[in-house]
């Protein structure tokens, strides 16, 4: 195949094995909506993957607080927290923050920001969000959304999955409204989006 695609293997006993479904695969374990959850759709090389990314927030012992980050690029992670302490007022500057991607999976696109931000506002917060959820999109400086590519392969892959939601960027929830299997959920900034998902007063 083009060295761009990926393929997901698990080896059992009768030897290495392909996996049909990886995003099944990589959701398998989740259970009931937790605070700090959220389910994104990455795409690796042409094939979308649905992958849980997950977020913890708790009070720093430390003069610094601590960022770890497992699977999602630190410096990204570094920019997210400024984002939603800026554009958000979310208090995280006497706040350790740890983010992992579950499943062992390394992601390398901005698509990942939306469900990365909610993660951490929700573990923030310590309310669930919604588990028939799906989110991505790219977060701006200014706390905008901005579209990516393959917007509609990640809203099938969702569909696919039995996911009855996927929160976007407004531009792609426009384009695709029409004619797409499930409800699209439009948000033009950070902010907005935070409001489809956390109840009132959460933040």
């Amino acid at each position: 195949g083009a060295t761009h695609e990926v393929g997901v293997f698990e080896m059992t006993e009768e030897g290495l094995r392909e996996v049909a479904n990886p995003s099944a695969a990589f959701l398998s374990e989740r259970g009931e909506a937790a605070p700090g959850s959220t389910v994104t759709v990455t795409v690796e090389g042409t094939r979308p993957l649905l992958v849980e990314i997950q977020a913890l927030v708790s009070a720093t012992g430390f003069t610094m607080p601590r960022r770890t980050s497992t699977g999602f690029d630190l410096n990204r992670l570094f920019l997210l927290l400024a984002v939603l302490q800026k554009r958000v007022g979310l208090p995280l500057g006497n706040q350790d923050v740890y983010c992992n991607v579950v499943g062992g999976l390394k992601i390398g696109e901005p698509a990942a920001d939306l469900a990365l931000a909610i993660s951490v506002v929700s573990a923030f917060s310590d309310v669930a969000i919604p588990s028939d959820l799906v989110a991505f999109g790219e977060v701006g400086l200014a706390g905008e959304l901005r579209s990516v590519s393959a917007a509609r392969a990640r809203i099938n892959e969702a569909v696919k999955l039995g996911f009855s939601r996927v929160l976007l960027p407004t531009s792609s929830a426009r384009a695709l409204r029409k004619d797409a299997p499930i409800e699209l959920l439009g948000a033009a900034t950070l902010s907005e989006a935070l409001r489809h998902v956390m109840p009132t007063g959460a933040r």
